[in-house]
């Protein structure tokens, strides 16, 4: 072990870590996190160390026992940066590393004070939107005030707007690049989450964009025009009209339905598909279509009280939907958009493009499970020609 891991290590040992940055790639094309971030947090009482991986276009988490901290940084520091800055008990320490594995060691007094109690993990959540940071749109809507405060009864708004755009932000890597993009927003309302997807892919991803919200009330579409104006927002329109019947648009790249009602999803979904989207958000409503098909001798006793049909339905309905945007060409995922806590409505079936692998395999689970309780879903019908031969 080389002279600067053992002071690492004891750094780790002696639980004398405050924080430290780990940057300056060694090589940019290798797929590392830009940049990691590590800080002392306690877990059910128990001392472990956060490293923060700072992507392009995502966060994500590790947290480790001190040991463990101790022998990742080393290996990231081998790997994938030639910079290390840790703040410790008296002392900021900036670790230097040449292209041959160099060391040098620079030194100076502490300026982190004293030392820290180890957070408590998740005490506060870190949001895409700060409280605290006035953010435009979110102060139009009535969600915030001019100082940044976000007001006491949108709490609950002001989360899911951040989830949401949570969501969007893993689904960046999917988007093509280096030309405009095409985003149709099905069934817009009053457009929270529009706006806050503009305000994300122009204002903190600087992309070139395009974003139609569509929606059947004449109010509705003028609220939003002219908040969309008052905002400066020159790429965001919004047009009355129905989702199965809109033509406004020749190719989109990423299409938005949210609490479309009943089959008003799935026509949604099939313009998505028609339109060979690469990224699909979808938070489904009011799943009524297979309620009054399900038959199952099987499932008697579940199918024979209302509220448990009506449940299982609504869940069959989006198992289905999955499965055949799997057949079709997508990698899905079914995910909580919400706490249950405030809505029951609150999955969100993400999908993005993906190599056509298993199709065969898919199609035959979709039949073996839509068989087994006799639907006849909307979308497959209107998607036959897209699918393999039953």
């Amino acid at each position: 072990m080389d002279n600067w891991q053992q002071q690492v290590h004891q750094w780790f040992e002696k639980q004398s870590l405050h924080q430290a940055t780990l940057s300056q790639l060694r090589r940019k094309d290798a797929g590392f996190p830009l940049r990691t971030l590590i800080r002392p947090v306690s877990l059910k009482g128990v001392l472990h160390y956060q490293f923060e991986y700072h992507e392009q276009n995502r966060v994500t988490h590790d947290n480790l026992l001190p040991e463990e901290a101790a022998a990742r940084t080393a290996e990231l520091l081998t790997q994938c940066y030639r910079q290390g800055l840790f703040k410790n008990d008296g002392a900021d320490v900036q670790l230097l590393l040449s292209k041959k594995g160099k060391a040098s060691l620079l030194s100076k007094p502490g300026t982190s004070g004293e030392r820290p109690a180890p957070l408590e993990h998740n005490r506060k959540k870190r949001y895409v939107l700060e409280e605290g940071t006035p953010v435009p749109f979110l102060i139009e809507l009535g969600i915030m005030t001019k100082e940044g405060k976000v007001h006491a009864k949108k709490q609950d708004k002001f989360r899911q707007i951040n989830r949401f755009l949570e969501i969007a932000s893993d689904m960046l890597p999917h988007l093509p690049k280096g030309r405009e993009l095409t985003i149709v927003d099905f069934g817009c309302g009053k457009s929270y989450l529009t706006f806050a997807l503009y305000h994300l892919l122009v204002h903190i991803h600087n992309l070139d964009i395009r974003i139609v919200g569509l929606d059947l009330k004449t109010d509705v579409i003028a609220f939003c025009r002219g908040l969309a104006e008052r905002l400066g927002y020159d790429r965001l329109e919004f047009k009355q009209g129905d989702i199965a019947e809109y033509e406004g648009v020749a190719a989109v790249d990423m299409v938005v339905t949210l609490h479309a009602c009943d089959t008003a999803t799935d026509a949604a979904l099939i313009k998505a598909v028609r339109w060979d989207a690469s990224v699909i958000l979808s938070v489904p409503c009011c799943q009524h279509e297979l309620f009054g098909q399900i038959q199952s001798d099987a499932m008697a006793p579940l199918l024979s009280h209302g509220l448990l049909k009506e449940r299982f339905a609504a869940l069959a309905t989006d198992a289905l939907r999955s499965q055949l945007l799997e057949t079709i060409g997508y990698k899905t995922q079914v995910l909580e958009f919400i706490d249950p806590e405030h809505t029951p409505k609150n999955l969100m079936i993400r999908a993005f493009k993906a190599p056509k692998t298993d199709a065969a395999q898919k199609w035959s689970e979709y039949l073996a499970f839509r068989d087994s309780i006799q639907a006849s879903p909307y979308m497959e019908k209107h998607l036959k020609d897209l699918l393999p031969k039953s």
